[in-house]
């Protein structure tokens, strides 16, 4: 179950990162050659900034996923199994707890600024700033299928798939 929800978020999510990848660098570049050979493009900075917001958070999630993310594993190692699998789980049951507050707190804050408009676009800062919750949330799932792995014995393969 942990394998299959890993691998359905990594598959919506490399699309979606590397195209938000390729519209920054475009975005970028047009701010650039704007500055310099024209007036400044008054929206690129705005743009720039909510993509980078938005890969930021889909980016940890899809390294999660993909279990990129770095781990020190040097003490781990070294622990017989069933201590192995008892201290993997306390790490990813910290890692929800801090997912699920970081989501509550999103949460909160999407809420209380959803009336806030950006400056230049007029964009609902709400669509901004719901990438928070969506991307704790999900990460915590994920972390969730990686305790039910470790806690049937399956501990989380750490190769790069």
């Amino acid at each position: 179950m942990a394998d299959l929800t890993e691998r359905a978020v990594a598959a919506v999510l490399r699309p979606v990162v590397f195209a938000g990848m390729a519209a920054l660098a475009v975005v970028i570049t047009l701010q650039i050659v704007s500055r310099v050979l024209f007036t400044a493009v008054s929206w690129t900075e705005e743009v720039a900034r909510f993509l980078l917001v938005w890969l930021t958070f889909l980016g940890a999630t899809l390294a999660l996923a993909e279990k990129r993310h770095i781990a020190v594993t040097v003490l781990t190692d070294r622990l017989p199994p069933r201590a192995r699998r008892i201290v993997t789980a306390a790490g990813l049951l910290a890692m929800i707890a801090f997912l699920a507050a970081l989501s509550w707190i999103g949460w909160s804050y999407m809420s209380m600024q959803s009336f806030q408009r950006s400056a230049s676009l007029r964009i609902p800062m709400i669509y901004v700033y719901s990438v928070i919750p969506l991307s704790s949330a999900l990460m915590a799932v994920l972390c969730l299928g990686q305790i039910l792995a470790v806690l049937t014995g399956r501990e989380p393969d750490r190769s790069v798939p």
